[in-house]
């Protein structure tokens, strides 16, 4: 939230009536209207100080002017204003369950039971507006805000309460403290770390644990053979360096299958966590390190005994055998390559099919690492393919379309001999954001629809999930069915469905995507007559979500008969 003045929202705020406030300042701006420029230059940190010409051609879309409404009633995001109003109108809606409803944006779901993920921004707002909320004699709630006067006074009267588990969400006491999203707050991080204090310093254990609640678990049912540590809860969910260490120092058992795996998006905490004995072999953090594309966390994990042989424990780094060969499919860097191989790592590792791991670095495009692997050890093909397919493979995936056309030329019908698993790299390096080399295979008759990727999608779709408009441009005009199913059951409007909401690549011009595909054949959308409150609407015959701009212009557009 901002430190500046905000308005104020009504008693019961309409997330619809907030709609318009926003596509009116789309309007306004793209009226020049010098107002609402002047609005946005103040809201919005990327437009601050921008003159009206500059601000102006930079084409603002409604997502900005949405981040502008927000921001204006006090929120760093959309989501969290509309997280905001939904949460109001539920207390309004059900004062009886107004409390689990700030639960649930204090923690994430699989401690108060559901799929949420932690809203704190959200979950001090409806606190400060509603002070009343919580009471004043609970010491598990007290756990979640960092009342230390409650936690004292809780102690003083019944020292065992810090053994026990308890308040509307049935925690032992550590683990309120340690996984309240709070915590993330500057203005509570402090208050929560001293409960900690507290709590250790009258006898509660550091390792102090409940069952998962993530559904199919529930509140009423949790896991219990799945326990998630207060350990977990500082180190893998808040990230926090300085919890960490306190329960660490404690004696909180670093061992919890969750912390170490978590804590690779804090370096600090892995750090924490290694020096203090944490397991490294069966937790995947070997491999997931390579999911995060962080050198220095990589050589950290092998500096304290990572193995670099280590293999994986299921799909769908299990159908690629080693990390090794799991760094070459993420592109990892020469670097991180190179560490692996200083730990140890085979450099003569292969596929399940026998394909070398200095093969499959060509086929990636990756000539640094193959030059790498080639240096470490003798390359063999006793099962490789062709070699000039390979090096027409090679050229596709370095995006060098000269090279591709000119043995092409030179030995006609290759495409035709390429195995299953090398047609699968179209989508392979789709996923991985790879345009040239996917425009290249494309336009030498790579087939189109060939699916592949963790989630078996075609390229077009994997496009879509990134936000690739541009390439997801090129595919459909050279042919991609916006309907082919990926390995989810669904088609590219499903994609689209999920990555304009839950942006999984950070910059996705999804808005783009959706212009693409309706261009293309895909229907419009029309409204959903049920009037849910959910933001669904009709397309193709089924109740679809997108974000709001994606939303915005596909009911724009006619919808087909069906919708």
């Amino acid at each position: 939230m901002t430190t500046t003045p905000y308005k104020r929202l009504p008693a019961r705020p309409d997330i619809g009536h907030l709609k318009k406030q926003a596509k009116n300042l789309l309007a306004l701006y793209r009226g020049n209207d010098a107002a609402a420029l002047q609005r946005i230059r103040t809201a919005l940190p990327a437009a601050a100080g921008k003159d009206d010409t500059t601000l102006a051609a930079q084409g603002l879309r409604l997502h900005d002017a949405q981040s502008c409404i927000a921001r204006e009633y006090g929120f760093a995001s959309w989501a969290d204003l509309q997280g905001f109003v939904v949460a109001r109108r539920a207390q309004a809606d059900d004062s009886g369950k107004a409390l689990l409803h700030w639960l649930g944006l204090v923690y994430a779901g699989d401690i108060c039971g559901g799929m949420n993920r932690a809203r704190p921004a959200v979950a001090l707002r409806l606190l400060e507006d509603h002070p009343a909320l919580l009471g004043n004699s609970d010491p598990w709630l007290a756990c979640a805000t960092g009342d230390e006067a409650v936690l004292r006074q809780a102690t003083a009267q019944d020292p065992g309460w810090v053994h026990r588990a308890g308040g509307p969400l049935q925690l032992p006491p550590l683990v309120a403290v340690t996984h309240s999203g709070l915590l993330q707050l500057p203005s509570h991080r402090e208050r929560l770390i001293a409960c900690a204090r507290h709590l250790l310093a009258s006898g509660a254990s550091p390792d102090q644990s409940v069952g998962n609640r993530w559904p199919p678990a529930s509140l009423q049912a949790p896991a219990e053979a799945e326990r998630l540590s207060a350990l977990y809860g500082a180190a893998g969910r808040n990230l926090d360096p300085e919890m960490t260490k306190l329960l660490l120092g404690a004696g909180a058992h670093p061992d919890d299958n969750e912390s170490l795996y978590h804590a690779l998006d804090n370096p600090e905490c892995t750090r924490l966590l290694l020096e203090a004995g944490a397991r490294i072999t069966g937790t995947n953090a070997m491999y997931r390190v390579l999911d995060l594309d962080d050198l220095a966390t990589l050589q950290l994990l092998l500096a304290h005994g990572g193995d670099a042989n280590e293999p994986p424990q299921g799909p769908p780094t299990s159908d690629w055998g080693s990390q090794l060969l799991w760094a070459i499919r993420r592109r990892r860097s020469p670097a991180h390559v190179a560490a692996l191989l200083a730990a140890g790592a085979r450099p003569d590792a292969s596929m399940q099919d026998g394909t070398p791991a200095h093969t499959m670095a060509l086929r990636y495009g990756l000539t640094e690492v193959a030059q790498l692997l080639q240096n470490a050890t003798a390359v063999t093909s006793g099962h490789a393919p062709p070699a000039m397919d390979e090096a027409f493979i090679a050229a596709c995936a370095r995006g060098d379309e000269a090279a591709a056309r000119a043995l092409q030329a030179a030995h006609p019908g290759t495409i035709g001999r390429l195995s299953p698993a090398q047609l699968r790299l179209l989508p392979e390096l789709a996923a991985q954001g790879c345009g040239d080399a996917v425009r290249t295979m494309v336009n030498l008759g790579w087939p189109i629809e060939v699916r592949g990727g963790d989630w078996d999608a075609s390229a077009l779709n994997q496009a879509v999930f990134r936000g690739d408009a541009a390439l997801a441009r090129f595919l459909l005009a050279h042919g991609a069915d916006w309907q082919a199913l990926h390995g989810f059951g669904d088609n590219a409007s499903g994609t689209l469905s999920w990555a304009s909401l839950n942006e999984p690549v950070p910059g996705g011009d999804w808005i783009g995507c959706a212009q693409a595909l309706v261009a293309h054949g895909m229907p419009g959308a029309r409204p959903d007559p049920e009037g849910t409150d959910d933001g669904a609407v009709l397309l193709g015959g089924r109740r679809s979500r997108f974000s709001e701009d994606v939303a915005d212009y596909l009911l724009s557009q006619p919808a087909s008969a069906q919708a």
